[in-house]
């Protein structure tokens, strides 16, 4: 198997966009984008209806040692300005003559990469926003928005973050509690082991089931070859690990179609 590649050529390294080094994000740049892609932001600002609701608290869950990790090394600059400038005109409060590289793209890069840098210290929008204005004013370029217009983007950037981060915590949490009732786990194995089979699980429904349709049937084959390239040394071979990736996958499933219903 080829191990060194450069990873500006190499889109399964999730290179750093600033210095092109390979990432440390919870998940490769597939599933993660298309998983983002999904997850609205609730916790703290409602945005995206019913998909956003539910699949924002169930998004993923970090794999073994890295929920102890840094905020910063959980959320992917990279995944987060793919899923604005894909999404950005579906916001209220976007401008129809003002479009997302000139305008917008500042203001969303200073909620999330904002988000990294203060929810530590400051875990609220509401507390790191003179600091976050700061830094937009310092940041914004070109842009033609003021604060006052740049804003709603931004909080909706930092919220979008802090869902998904919050949720990540809550899913690793459940399975870290209660993996040990599961039939298929097996002695000598701890929730290390399993950890990134749940994540793959959690991610790769929001990529392949809720975004494609698929049915974890068909997105096994995408899932195994995912967990193999970015979890191949965890410890758990793919048909020990394929059983929690499941588990995963229907759990998120069944959240989702329970909690969507309440939306009708």
């Amino acid at each position: 198997m080829e191990t060194s590649k450069d990873p500006k050529h190499n889109p399964d390294a999730n290179p750093d966009p600033i210095t092109g080094q390979p990432g440390a994000h919870p998940v490769g740049t597939g599933v993660g984008a298309a998983g983002a892609g999904a997850v609205g932001t609730v916790v703290g600002g409602a945005v995206g209806g019913p998909v956003g609701a539910v699949v924002g608290a169930a998004v993923g869950a970090v794999a073994g040692g890295l929920a102890g990790k840094g905020i910063a090394e959980q959320v992917d600059p990279t995944v987060e300005d793919a899923y604005w400038r894909d999404n950005y005109r579906s916001r209220p409060y976007v401008e129809s003559d003002y479009d997302y590289d000139q305008d917008y793209a500042a203001a969303y890069r200073t909620g999330y990469t904002g988000y990294s840098t203060y929810a530590q210290e400051h875990p609220t929008y509401a507390e790191a926003e003179p600091r976050l204005r700061a830094d937009y004013e310092k940041q914004r370029g070109s842009s033609r928005l003021d604060w006052n217009r740049a804003k709603q983007a931004t909080q909706d950037a930092w919220n979008r973050v802090d869902t998904s981060v919050r949720g990540r915590r809550d899913n690793d949490d459940y399975w870290r509690n209660n993996y040990q009732s599961r039939p298929y786990i097996e002695s000598g194995y701890d929730y290390s082991h399993y950890a990134p089979a749940y994540q793959i699980g959690y991610d790769s429904y929001t990529a392949y089931g809720l975004t494609r349709g698929m049915t974890y049937e068909q997105a096994e084959p995408h899932i195994r070859s995912d967990y193999e390239r970015h979890h191949g040394n965890s410890g758990l071979g793919w048909e020990k690990a394929k059983h929690a990736a499941k588990d995963a996958w229907h759990r998120v499933k069944d959240t989702f179609s329970r909690d969507n219903r309440s939306y009708r």
